[in-house]
């Protein structure tokens, strides 16, 4: 699967971790040694991914939910569907406060994210289940 940003009329939610683990590979960690990658389905249906990047300066280093959101949004996106998240670690990956709260800005009313283990399996959460009463200004 290209990681590239694309359109596909069809992602099933295995292919959106699929894209996310493969992401996941590219991420730089030589500090944690801590790899995540994220795959997101914006409104259109385009895929974008993202990795964990890390920086000596830790408060510079950036999640991969919000590397694939950042992307995203750059690239034309303005609502994301749906996001799927892999890490290194055998249990599903979880996003941190700060990317729930960005993908709160720009989920759509259906959002849901996949929250993934290197083995496939997921359990799915929506937005109210990630960050209930999140900040607003709409």
């Amino acid at each position: 699967m290209d990681l590239t940003a694309t359109t596909a009329k069809q992602i099933s939610d295995q292919d959106l971790i699929q894209a996310a683990s493969l992401a996941r590979t590219l991420a730089y960690a030589p500090y944690s040694n801590f790899r995540v990658g994220a795959a997101l389905l914006d409104e259109q249906n385009r895929l974008f991914t993202g990795c964990n990047i890390e920086n000596a300066s830790y408060g510079a280093t950036c999640c991969a939910e919000r590397t694939a959101v950042y992307r995203a949004i750059a690239e034309g996106a303005r609502r994301i569907r749906r996001i799927a998240v892999v890490c290194d670690q055998p249990e599903p990956c979880m996003p941190c406060g700060i990317c729930r709260q960005v993908l709160a800005e720009f989920a759509t009313d259906d959002f849901a994210l996949l929250a993934a283990a290197p083995d496939g399996s997921f359990r799915m959460y929506s937005l109210e289940q990630l960050l209930p009463d999140h900040f607003t200004f709409r």
